[in-house]
């Protein structure tokens, strides 16, 4: 459903926010490991996360990547859109170009409802949502 890039950055920012409770910073290495990542592929995402503010990262020994308090209220849609672009909630289900109620394609009537609550659930949900049920280990990031 997501593109690779998009999984990674997602838990990635959902491991960076659990870990920089209590002003902590963490690391590539940690992340890549403790997400499953190859180490070059997350440090890329999260440059790139980071330059457009959704999440911090201070350079040095003390350094790493951490998620100040707004963060943790972005909604899940606002960072697939920044990745993975707005075709997820409005893209064909068929991949066509020219689909659209005028020229419906197979799938349009049952995939736009199915569409449309996938865009509500990602919009209602926010990565501290997330850090939560870790930490209540209602959920995991990794076996």
């Amino acid at each position: 459903m997501f593109s690779k890039t998009c999984e990674y950055a997602l838990r990635a920012l959902i491991y960076i926010a659990q870990q920089s409770k209590n002003d902590g910073r963490v690391g590539i290495k940690d992340i890549a490991k403790s997400i499953n990542s190859p180490e070059h592929f997350i440090a890329k995402i999260l440059q790139d996360l980071s330059r457009k503010g959704f999440v911090q990262s201070v350079k040095g020994p003390h350094g790493g990547f951490y998620m100040d308090p707004k963060n943790l209220e972005v909604p899940i849609a606002e960072i697939v859109r920044e990745i993975d672009g707005d075709k997820l909630f409005s893209g064909c289900g068929l991949g066509l170009e020219e689909c659209s109620e005028a020229h419906p394609c197979p799938l349009h009537n049952q995939f736009k409802s199915i569409r449309q609550d996938l865009r509500i659930m990602l919009e209602c949900s926010k990565i501290q949502m997330f850090v939560d049920n870790l930490d209540l280990k209602l959920t995991h990031l990794k076996v």
